[in-house]
């Protein structure tokens, strides 16, 4: 059963009022994964949705075929559904491949962009620094998606756009897991590294965008293993 808060069991009028139906609980649902308020394997129970949103489960059911199609849910053989767990295992092949994509974007955005993607690059660096200082991680995970998008849109091949997209969309939870690593408090020198990139794809430098979209790559990368190695456990008193 999905535990939730008893602040998150009721929604209210005013919050329906926000969208609804499938659409106000796919984004609800979304969020909540997103954020890890919903754990990667837990079960997500039709009727208690229901009951919390106070709707059908026909919505509901909607939602969650959206949220399976976006890779944030399973649908289990026996028919019930879990949050989708974080491949552990395949993480390397991941790094590797969102490194190659950095790289590789934003080489050909150095060689191809035009003076509007340029434009739309820097609005969405204003927008990921505002969230930052602001510390909302959703609103970073979401401008930072649409700011990698935007460079490799000006790169002009649509084949490494779509695999980027697909990579930065499978990577949210993980990025959630980097902003939560300095308790949402990313340090400037990284919203910093956004700032070396655009100036490097101005001056369309090709080395120097490789050389930079490879350190910012390997600077997540690092900080999630080390995440990942810390040593939590309990020294307890027996």
């Amino acid at each position: 059963m999905v535990q939730v808060s008893q602040k998150q069991a009721k929604v209210t009028l005013s919050e329906r009022k926000r969208g609804s139906g499938a659409k106000f609980v796919y984004g609800t649902l979304r969020d909540e994964i997103l954020d890890l308020r919903l754990r990667p394997g837990s079960p997500i129970d039709e009727v208690q949705l229901a009951e919390r949103f106070g709707m059908s489960r026909t919505p509901i059911r909607e939602a969650l075929v959206r949220l399976a199609g976006d890779g944030l849910v399973e649908t289990l053989p026996n028919r019930s559904t879990m949050v989708a767990n974080i491949d552990a295992l395949g993480l390397p092949a991941f790094y590797d491949a969102i490194t190659l994509m950095y790289r590789v974007t934003t080489r050909l955005a150095a060689q191809h962009h035009q003076p509007d993607d340029l434009e739309r690059i820097r609005l969405l660096q204003d927008d990921y620094a505002n969230a930052a200082t602001s510390r909302k991680a959703l609103d970073m995970i979401s401008v930072n998606r649409d700011f990698h998008a935007a460079i490799a849109e000006a790169g002009r091949n649509p084949y490494f756009t779509t695999l980027t997209l697909r990579l930065l969309d499978e990577g949210r939870r993980i990025l959630r897991l980097y902003y939560q690593s300095f308790d949402d408090r990313l340090p400037q020198e990284y919203i910093e590294e956004h700032e070396a990139i655009i100036a490097a794809i101005a001056a369309r430098d090709v080395a120097l965008c490789d050389d930079l979209a490879r350190a910012h790559a390997d600077q997540i990368v690092h900080q999630i293993q080390q995440l990942f190695s810390r040593d939590q456990r309990q020294n307890i008193a027996l």
